[in-house]
């Protein structure tokens, strides 16, 4: 089964594991627009995984903190005020904060079943469309709707506008918006990597199809702002942190995420994804 709670965890782990220690609590901003939450389940998974970086990273236990919202605005907000050293956040929040300025650097990704990129993906009953033309003006669901200009940009490469293409239907539920398409009460779904990937375990999984796919996607994970970290503190981080699915407890942490393992960003990777976003500007 889809499970967006699956998700989130996931983020939460990655938002632990890249957390750095001061001498006083430091705020580590983690966002995951259009997810849903339980903020005790989030808290009790946070500090779970907390005592384990604390341990690779050889820092004092209890010396982090965090803010997690899955606002985007709200995110953005936090950014801009609190100047986190590192942050979790999704791409399109990047790429949008480093256009308004925010001195913001990706510094290292995870590794999951084998790859650091993630393809998008629309999905649709088998047969009844066949081109992704064939789908203007109607009906698209999917949480990743929830950050358009990401969609717009980076998805679709500049080639249409999902506002004003499709009939947007919001959703925060993968599964919900699954069962919904197969049920003819949506034309299509857009899902991400790891919400394709648990497709099979739906019983009406062979009478859905893709009709689009995306290009490959770099994962985004631990985000550094240049101005409030040095190079030496990103350095800890990223060591900290690739040594996490090799620690023996957190080896269980990165199985239970489907993490392999953590590598530091090389400076290209998301350079075109840069580019691409100031051309979708008109920059």
């Amino acid at each position: 089964m889809i499970r967006n709670k699956k998700s989130l965890l996931t983020l939460g782990f990655l938002w632990v594991s890249c957390s750095l220690a001061w001498a006083a609590p430091t705020p580590i901003v983690v966002c995951y627009p259009g997810g849903p939450v339980k903020d005790q389940e989030v808290h009790n998974t946070m500090g779970a995984m907390l005592r384990v970086v604390e341990k690779t990273g050889q820092w004092p236990k209890g010396n982090f903190d965090s803010i997690f919202t899955t606002k985007a605005e709200e995110c953005k907000k936090l950014i801009r005020e609190k100047k986190p050293a590192f942050s979790i956040m999704s791409l399109g929040l990047f790429l949008e904060l480093n256009e308004q300025g925010e001195q913001l650097l990706p510094i290292i990704q995870p590794k999951i079943k084998g790859k650091n990129t993630e393809t998008y993906r629309i999905l649709v009953q088998k047969g009844k469309y066949k081109t992704l033309q064939d789908l203007k003006d109607k009906s698209l669901s999917g949480t990743p709707l929830e950050e358009p200009l990401f969609i717009s940009r980076i998805v679709f490469k500049g080639a249409l506008d999902p506002a004003s293409f499709f009939k947007i239907k919001p959703t925060r539920q993968a599964l919900s918006a699954l069962r919904n398409l197969d049920k003819g009460e949506l034309d299509a779904v857009l899902l991400t990597d790891q919400q394709y990937a648990s497709l099979n375990s739906l019983p009406f999984a062979r009478q859905l199809e893709v009709i689009f796919s995306s290009d490959s996607i770099p994962l985004m994970s631990v985000v550094a702002n240049k101005k409030t970290t040095s190079p030496e503190d990103r350095t800890r981080m990223v060591s900290a942190l690739s040594k996490m699915c090799s620690d023996e407890e957190g080896k269980k942490l990165c199985d239970m995420f489907g993490v392999d393992s953590f590598s530091k960003v090389e400076a290209k990777t998301f350079e075109p994804l840069l580019l691409l976003w100031k051309k979708g500007a008109g920059k």
